[in-house]
């Protein structure tokens, strides 16, 4: 047995990677999926997303994968726009309030909720050290989120992620001052700036 040539074009477009969703649209059945799992021509690497066997697992891709409405952000979209070096542990993701989090992935990133009409405020795409597209929030965006929900975050984070930032040269502060208004946290980003630029 061996992959189906349409759908096996669509692994190599998507890098390796197909999605339960890609071979219905394919015109195929779920099932095929199960078979080349069991033939081990595939791997389930998530729910809904599977790779071929020797393919490196881009777990940001494929989690991104399985909700539209993800989107990366705080330490993770601060890695993603090179302002940290480290990778996150555990990646973290923003999600309307009106939607949630599908079970299956509530032990594999933290989560935060905004409301639905400030969700898509800032959202650009960066690629992934294994160089997928994901969306995540622009640096200045990341920059409020950090301010917003600082008594969840670790301060010196919050306070290292405002730091490179007053050293980043693709800065835009003008487009801070427009979040920082949108997002209520004016008050507190002039606090750090103060202290720091």
């Amino acid at each position: 047995m061996e992959i189906n040539q349409m759908i096996y074009d669509e692994i190599k477009k998507n890098n390796n990677i197909i999605t339960t969703a890609q071979v219905l649209a394919l015109g195929y059945s779920n099932q095929i999926l199960t078979n080349y799992v069991r033939e081990g021509l595939l791997e389930r690497c998530r729910q809904g997303v599977y790779t071929l066997p020797n393919a490196v697992h881009d777990d940001m891709y494929t989690l991104m994968l399985r909700s539209d409405k993800i989107i990366f952000s705080h330490d993770t979209a601060l890695f993603l726009n090179g302002l940290s070096e480290r990778t996150p542990f555990m990646h973290t993701v923003t999600l309307p309030s009106n939607t949630a989090l599908p079970n299956s992935l509530k032990d594999e990133c933290n989560c935060f909720y905004v409301k639905p009409e400030l969700h898509g405020v800032g959202v650009i795409e960066r690629y992934t050290t294994l160089g997928n597209l994901v969306r995540c929030y622009n640096i200045e965006r990341t920059i409020c989120d950090f301010l917003r929900c600082r008594k969840r975050c670790d301060e010196e984070m919050v306070i290292s992620a405002i730091k490179n930032y007053a050293n980043y040269d693709g800065k835009d502060l003008n487009l801070l001052s427009i979040y920082s208004k949108q997002f209520k946290v004016a008050k507190d980003l002039k606090k750090y700036l103060e202290v720091l630029l």
